[in-house]
């Protein structure tokens, strides 16, 4: 907003508008003396009444010479800090998302605020998402990258869950990726049909429910007959990235965008210690040209119309990418809109965009009124979608 200020002629003539303005004011009032004055040779100066008294503050108040403009206030955000909660660890792909945002976003938000980015893993960053929803003030300070998958924990009724999902202040999501299955490829598991003719099915690691580590290996599960030892509980991707390692887990399920975004998998692929077994898009993926789809193989084996149909409200999870981020509920809408301008910009920034190209990411971003009405969308199931899902995920 522009200001136009008066030049001092006009200033001059305002003033002395206003002064006549008082002055009419006072002489329509009748003046108040007590009979004492009228005895006194003292000044016969008249005495306000409280009303007049009033009227007066009021035309100070509304003297544009006196009123500050409200542009010349200073911005919310300025001196302030902005903390970032992730649910994963430190190195994880969700920690490397945030704090390349926060090299970057301040510079979008009227004010430059700081960032400080805390690391808060575990159970799928359902830790994280019950801390943003519960623990921090709607003052617009707070920001959280958590699993867009977590709505399927509120919607089987987990007792951990401790928030509602369509409420979350919602900001955007960077990408919207389809998830692969990858194998060591030195295990005994060299093609789906070994998996299905396996006595002993292989292990796959993941945080816990609402990931994609856990989920992806239920759903092949109950779609095309394939059989999976879960082993939950991992704090984060370093921690399932050795367990890989060591021989620990055989296989994970994770992001397309993630899985040609970071170390280790861009070695492991082009050495060939990993290989893909399955990806869940609707059509193969350009980066993944020589494994089926889900969709794909459901045609293969027949699935079930029904099945087939709940596979697709499953997936439907892919609208909100593998880490939206959110903001603390009740959030004033004005503060809501600066993180979701600031966010946007930032995804278009050329300095951002210089880092992503560097580090192999791709962007499909998602605005924040997107999620929200996704998040509306997608709680609200029928009971025969709530007890397959409770189904799938072991509930």
């Amino acid at each position: 907003m522009v200001h136009k200020f008066k030049s001092s002629r006009q200033e001059g003539n305002r003033q002395e508008a206003t002064g006549i303005e008082r002055s009419e004011a006072v002489e329509r009032l009748e003046p108040v003396r007590s009979k004492r004055s009228n005895c006194s040779n003292r000044s016969k100066a008249p005495r306000l009444t409280a009303h007049a008294f009033l009227l007066l503050l009021t035309l100070d108040f509304f003297n544009p010479v006196t009123v500050t403009p409200a542009s010349a206030q200073e911005p919310f955000y300025k001196g302030k800090t902005l903390r970032f909660f992730v649910g994963y660890l430190a190195g994880d792909s969700h920690d490397q998302w945030a704090r390349t945002y926060t090299r970057h976003m301040g510079r979008h938000i009227p004010g430059n605020p700081d960032f400080i980015v805390q690391n808060m893993p575990g159970a799928g960053s359902m830790i994280a998402a019950n801390h943003v929803y519960n623990l921090t003030k709607p003052d617009g300070l707070t920001l959280g990258s958590i699993s867009g998958a977590l709505y399927y924990a509120q919607l089987t009724g987990r007792k951990e869950v401790k928030f509602d999902w369509p409420k979350f202040a919602w900001i955007g999501t960077p990408e919207r990726s389809a998830h692969l299955l990858f194998m060591r490829s030195d295990s005994p598991y060299k093609t789906l049909d070994d998996i299905r003719s396996a006595k002993e099915p292989p292990r796959c690691s993941a945080t816990g429910v609402g990931s994609s580590g856990y989920d992806i290996p239920r759903l092949l599960d109950d779609t095309l007959g394939l059989k999976f030892n879960i082993v939950s509980g991992y704090p984060g991707g370093a921690e399932q990235d050795l367990a890989i390692e060591r021989g620990e887990v055989h296989c994970r399920a994770i992001t397309i965008d993630t899985f040609f975004g970071r170390e280790p998998f861009v070695s492991w692929h082009k050495k060939g210690v990993v290989r893909i077994l399955v990806q869940t898009s609707r059509v193969r993926d350009r980066k993944v040209p020589d494994a089926p789809t889900i969709f794909e193989l459901m045609d293969r084996h027949k699935t079930p119309p029904e099945k087939r149909r709940l596979a697709t409200v499953y997936l439907g999870v892919i609208g909100f990418g593998i880490r939206p981020i959110v903001s603390t509920p009740n959030t004033p809408a004005d503060r809501v809109k600066i993180l979701r301008d600031a966010y946007a910009k930032t995804l278009a920034d050329p300095d951002f965009l210089s880092e992503t190209k560097k580090r192999g990411w791709e962007l499909n971003p998602a605005s924040g009124e997107e999620l929200e009405a996704l998040a509306k969308e997608v709680i609200d199931q029928p009971p025969e979608v709530i007890a397959w899902l409770k189904k799938l995920l072991g509930k």
